[in-house]
């Protein structure tokens, strides 16, 4: 690459779930391993498999009985969310040994921008991420692989084409080469177009990258209009600029760590939910979560929305409605009080299989109004900052309400999970 240009890389951990399990399980190293649901009932879908079970033609995301009926004799190992999340911290501070310019893309993607240490390391970029790529394997057993190029969007093209399929792990992509490399790829090779925008691209006549990128952006957009509307145009442009590996956005640490317009938290049920008081029970704990990270954010909501839907989604039942405060909130049973009026106020009797709550109009809970007549406010505020600092220490398990131990609570279970996995 030219002196000039940026030095950015893709860093790709293959198989993310599978390899973390492989080195905790020495014993399955060359065995076919996938991380899926529930592996006593054979239950749920394949999260990652490690080489040796793709190579038995096991994909991610399909069931689990479909796993094995391709393969008898796949490990199944259920997923330890927690685990994961450590590894891929562990990771990040590996990649900070080598740049300050380190943005999380996924729990097992990351970019890095070397452009300006590079010269610290007296090396190219592909001996570099040889070096950056030995360092994480010895220190946590995973396997990297990295797209390198001069933008974001070029360096994970790289990876995803290129660098996933070569022995070494690494490849370099300049613009330079595209004519002679992605654009003859076919347009299903191309980042962002699924299956549903291949065949479109196809249909117009544009079966390759190439053919998208050699399109004048004028003449993409006329085409895209007449198959999708006047209101297309930003797509046309994007896939445009995607094709010809056109990014200006710079590696931004922190970059998802923006202040959110909106706190909320949704839960599917294991089972329908008949009675207003089985609701009510989900309806206090999701609120519980909602106020806690609103308190963690420093920040209060104004206007509190609740959600609930009912198991057939052919024939969708349930609602959707919001309310205004009187006045901002981040104390559970406060929000919890209007939330029960929402739910109250529109749910239709028929049973419920996922309730939702969330908070937006969010203000700094450093301000707010007093009033004569809730002198308790104070109060439930300090309880709130106790209990947030015990669960913060030994997690939400450490108090749980009365409500939630019943037969409709979920928080214990939910207390065990991240993102609805097992820690």
């Amino acid at each position: 690459m030219k002196a000039s240009n940026r030095v950015v890389m893709l860093a790709d951990c293959q198989s993310f779930y599978a390899s973390v399990e492989k080195v905790d399980h020495p014993q399955y190293k060359d065995r076919p391993l996938v991380v899926a649901g529930d592996p006593e009932r054979r239950s749920g879908i394949v999260l990652a498999a490690c080489p040796i079970a793709k190579s038995k033609g096991i994909t991610t995301a399909e069931r689990i009985g479909e796993a094995v009926a391709k393969c008898p004799d796949l490990v199944v190992i259920r997923p330890r969310m927690q685990k994961y999340i450590d590894v891929s911290m562990q990771i990040t501070e590996i990649y900070k040994q080598y740049t300050d310019l380190v943005e999380p893309y996924s729990i097992d993607e990351q970019f890095l921008d070397v452009t300006g240490s590079l010269h610290l390391f007296g090396c190219t970029p592909k001996e570099l991420a040889q070096i950056i790529q030995n360092h994480i394997q010895e220190s946590t057993g995973v396997y990297a692989r990295f797209g390198i190029s001069e933008t974001k969007i070029l360096a994970k093209t790289a990876c995803d084409n290129y660098a996933k399929k070569n022995s070494s792990g690494i490849y370099t992509l300049t613009k330079e080469m595209l004519p002679e490399t992605l654009w003859k790829r076919p347009v299903s090779d191309m980042f962002m177009a699924g299956s549903r925008m291949t065949r479109h691209f196809v249909s117009m006549g544009m079966p390759t990258i190439g053919s998208v990128a050699e399109t004048t952006l004028g003449k993409l957009k006329q085409m895209m209009r007449r198959k999708f509307g006047k209101n297309s145009d930003i797509q046309a442009e994007m896939y445009w600029r995607i094709a010809n590996g056109i990014d200006d956005s710079p590696v931004r640490p922190g970059t998802h760590q923006v202040a959110p317009k909106s706190v909320g938290h949704m839960m599917t049920l294991p089972r329908d939910y008949g009675t207003l008081a089985e609701i009510k029970v989900i309806l206090l704990e999701l609120t519980e979560l909602v106020c806690q990270r609103c308190r963690a954010l420093g920040c209060m909501g104004h206007v509190v929305s609740v959600g609930c839907m009912g198991a057939d989604y052919d024939h969708p039942t349930g609602f959707n409605h919001q309310m205004k405060m009187e006045d901002p909130s981040n104390i559970t049973n406060q929000v919890y009080r209007w939330a029960c009026r929402l739910l109250e106020l529109y749910w239709d009797g028929l049973p419920v299989r996922r309730v939702g709550i969330s908070l937006t109009q969010l203000t700094p809970d450093t301000e707010y109004q007093m009033s004569l007549f809730d002198s308790g406010r104070e109060k439930s505020m300090a309880l709130e900052k106790a209990t947030d600092a015990l669960k913060n220490k030994y997690g939400n398990s450490i108090l749980i309400r009365a409500a939630s131990m019943t037969a409709a609570g979920q928080a214990l279970d939910r207390s065990a999970k991240i993102g609805g996995h097992y820690k």
